[in-house]
């Protein structure tokens, strides 16, 4: 019976109808945003910019990102049956869907998302999807933002009240009307690649930066 509720979401009709209602519901929250203007004044003077945010709270910022589809974003999202609706949701708020992920089609997606943050400067990541670890920084996002000299910005969800989700990801929802916050982090420029431990460094640094943010 589950599969075929997750069969029928992935139909044209009710990925608009799912989307209508995630748009709604979100639309209840006090949402308050923070330290945007920085990134986004340098993404209009060409610099590329790579948004990044974790598994458990990228629900939150469905609504905000609708914002951003002007300059043609892009996002890395499975080629799991759960990934077609997460497809369908950010097809309908202007996001390009570039499918692949760590464990099936990553680097022929990772391409592809490099060549489309060269050409439109603006892309998104979920740093520990789609399956985890949950709150493990994957090697991906580092590699991305070397290939296309784009600065990563971390993005920070707080919520008032939220449900915790028994999920591999503690996946949160914040309650109805619920005060969010949207934290824009500083922009991270990483410095060339020089020596072999370099690479693990960076992303361990990146991990150090997001981590307090997660909730466990």
């Amino acid at each position: 019976m589950f599969k075929k509720l997750r069969n029928l979401a992935r139909t044209r009709l009710a990925g608009n109808l799912l989307y209508r209602i995630l748009r709604s519901y979100s639309a209840t929250f006090r949402l308050t945003v923070v330290n945007e203007n920085q990134w986004l004044n340098d993404l209009a003077q060409g610099r590329r910019v790579l948004l990044c945010v974790w598994h458990q709270q990228f629900f939150s910022v469905i609504r905000h990102f609708k914002k951003y589809e002007k300059y043609h974003p892009s996002l890395m999202i499975s080629k799991s049956l759960d990934g077609e609706i997460i497809t369908n949701i950010a097809k309908r708020s202007g996001w390009y869907a570039v499918r692949g992920s760590s464990s099936r089609d990553g680097g022929i997606a990772l391409k592809e998302m490099a060549a489309r943050l060269k050409q439109y400067g603006l892309a998104g990541h979920v740093l520990d999807g789609p399956r985890g670890p949950a709150g493990v920084v994957k090697p991906g996002i580092i590699s991305l933002a070397h290939a296309t000299d784009a600065v990563i910005v971390p993005i920070f969800i707080k919520a008032e009240k939220a449900w915790y989700f028994n999920s591999w990801d503690r996946f949160m929802l914040p309650k109805p009307f619920s005060r969010v916050s949207m934290n824009f982090g500083e922009m991270i420029k990483l410095p060339p690649l020089q020596l072999e431990t370099d690479f693990e460094n960076q992303r361990l640094m990146l991990d150090a930066i997001m981590q307090p943010y997660l909730k466990s």
